[in-house]
C-alpha cells in the first residue's frame, strides 16, 4: 500500500519537463511524487520564453523529438485551460542579405525532407506578415508549426492535471538517492526526510549533473545563461515569434564566449520579448549592460518601432547545456531505477511533452514514441572509456 512518503515514482524538478513527466505518468496510472526544492517553474522554466519551436532545428533526433512534441502541444492545448496562453502563432526566420537568404532556404529544404513545414517568403512580401519590420530585407521563411505558451503556467497546469494521482513536495532539497543493496533505487532524502519509489527521475534542469552525481553517476550538464528585455504593454506590433537566420548557428554552437542574435516576440498579455543571448559564466547572475545593450540595437534594427518602447525590466535564466546538444532522456543503465529528463538547453519548453511521454511509456513497459537511442544518458561515459 502507498502511503505519501511512497509512491511508483518520484519526479525531481518542478519545471515543465518535471511536469510532462508526472503528467504522462499520472496519466498511465502511476503514483507520482514531484520534489523540488524551490517552486514550481521557479528554475528555467520560469525564465523562459515559451518557445515550442521546430524552426531552429536541423534534421536528426532533436527535430524528431520537437516533431512529436508539436503534436503533444496541441492535444494539450485542447485539455489545459487556456490560461497556458498557448498560440501557434507560427515563427518568421528572416534572412539580412543575399547570403543569408542562400543559407536560409538550404537549411530549411533539409528540413522540409524532415516533415517540418516552411514556407518561403520574398523581401518584398515579408511585411504582409510582420507590417513593423524594418524595409530592405532580404526575405526569409514562414514555420506554422512553430507556436508558443506560458511557460510557468504550463507547468503549474500539467501538475494539476495530473489530479491525486500526483502529491507535489515543494520546498524539499533532495539531498541523497537511496539505493537497495544491489545498487538500485528506492527513493530519495529529502531535506523533510525519505520518500520511498523503485524509481526516479531526475527532471532538475541545469542541476542535472547535481542530481546524477548524487546517484553515483555523471552527466556533462552545464549552465548556459541567457537574457531577456521585457518591453512595456503593447497593441500587437510583432505577430510571429521572429528572429535572425544566423539565431540557428548561435543555438547549435557549443562555445562558451557571449553570443547575441535578434529574437523577437509579442505576448498575448502585451509585452514584447527581446533576446537573445547565450554566454557560458557558471551559474553567475550578474546583470551584463553589454548584453542589454546588444539585445536593444538588434532589436529595433528589426523592429524600428521598438525605438521608442520602453523596457520594463529584464531578466537571466540558464538553459542546461550538454556537449552535443541533446538531452538526457531515459533509463541509466548505471543506477537501475534512475531515469534523465534534462539538458534540453533552450528547447525544454517545446521538447517536454515528448520527453515526459518517453520517460512514462518506459515506466509503464511499453514501446517509447521514437528511437531514445541518440539521447541515452550513458553515452558520454560510453565515449570517454
Amino acid at each position: 500500500m502507498l502511503t505519501r512518503n511512497s509512491s511508483d515514482v518520484i519526479v525531481v524538478g518542478a519545471g515543465v519537463v518535471g511536469a510532462a513527466c508526472a503528467y504522462y505518468a499520472a496519466g498511465s496510472g502511476l503514483r507520482v511524487t514531484v520534489v523540488d526544492r524551490g517552486s514550481v517553474a521557479g528554475g528555467t522554466t520560469g525564465a523562459g520564453e515559451g518557445n515550442l519551436l521546430v524552426s531552429d532545428k536541423e534534421p536528426g533526433p532533436e527535430l524528431e523529438l520537437a516533431l512529436l512534441s508539436t503534436r503533444l502541444w496541441t492535444e494539450l492545448a485542447a485539455v489545459l485551460p487556456p490560461e497556458i496562453e498557448y498560440e501557434p502563432k507560427g515563427g518568421l526566420v528572416v534572412a539580412s542579405d543575399a547570403s543569408a537568404m542562400a543559407a536560409l532556404k538550404d537549411f530549411a529544404r533539409q528540413q522540409e525532407k524532415a516533415g517540418v513545414t516552411a514556407e518561403e517568403v520574398p523581401g518584398d512580401r515579408l511585411h504582409d506578415l510582420e507590417p513593423h519590420l524594418a524595409p530592405g530585407l532580404a526575405g526569409g521563411y514562414h514555420y506554422p508549426q512553430d507556436a508558443q505558451v506560458m511557460p510557468a503556467l504550463a507547468a503549474a497546469h500539467l501538475l494539476r492535471a495530473g489530479g491525486d494521482r500526483v502529491d507535489l513536495r515543494l520546498g524539499e532539497e533532495v539531498t541523497a538517492v537511496l539505493t537497495g543493496a544491489t545498487g538500485e533505487v528506492r527513493g530519495v532524502r529529502t531535506s523533510a526526510g525519505e520518500i520511498h519509489a523503485p524509481h526516479v527521475v531526475n527532471a532538475t534542469g541545469t542541476w542535472g549533473g547535481e542530481l546524477a552525481r548524487l546517484a553515483g553517476v555523471e552527466l556533462p550538464v552545464l549552465p548556459r545563461r541567457g537574457f531577456v528585455l521585457v518591453t512595456e504593454p503593447l497593441p500587437r506590433v510583432v505577430r510571429h515569434k521572429v528572429y535572425a537566420a544566423d539565431y540557428v548557428a548561435d543555438v547549435a554552437s557549443g562555445s562558451a564566449a557571449l553570443q547575441t542574435s535578434t529574437v523577437i516576440e509579442g505576448t498575448q498579455a502585451g509585452p514584447v520579448l527581446i533576446g537573445a543571448s547565450r554566454e557560458r559564466v557558471g551559474f553567475d547572475r550578474t546583470l551584463s549592460t553589454e548584453v542589454l545593450r546588444r539585445l536593444a540595437a538588434e532589436a529595433t534594427a528589426f523592429f524600428p518601432v521598438l525605438g521608442t518602447v520602453r523596457a520594463m525590466r529584464t531578466y537571466a535564466g540558464f538553459r542546461p547545456y550538454m556537449p552535443d546538444h541533446l538531452p538526457a532522456i531515459g533509463p541509466d543503465p548505471r543506477v537501475p531505477g534512475l531515469l534523465h529528463a534534462c539538458g534540453h538547453e533552450g528547447a525544454g519548453i517545446g521538447l517536454a511533452p515528448a520527453s515526459g511521454l518517453i520517460v512514462a511509456r518506459w515506466l509503464t513497459g511499453d514501446e517509447p514514441p521514437l528511437d531514445i537511442g541518440p539521447f541515452r544518458p550513458e553515452r558520454f561515459a560510453s565515449a570517454a572509456s
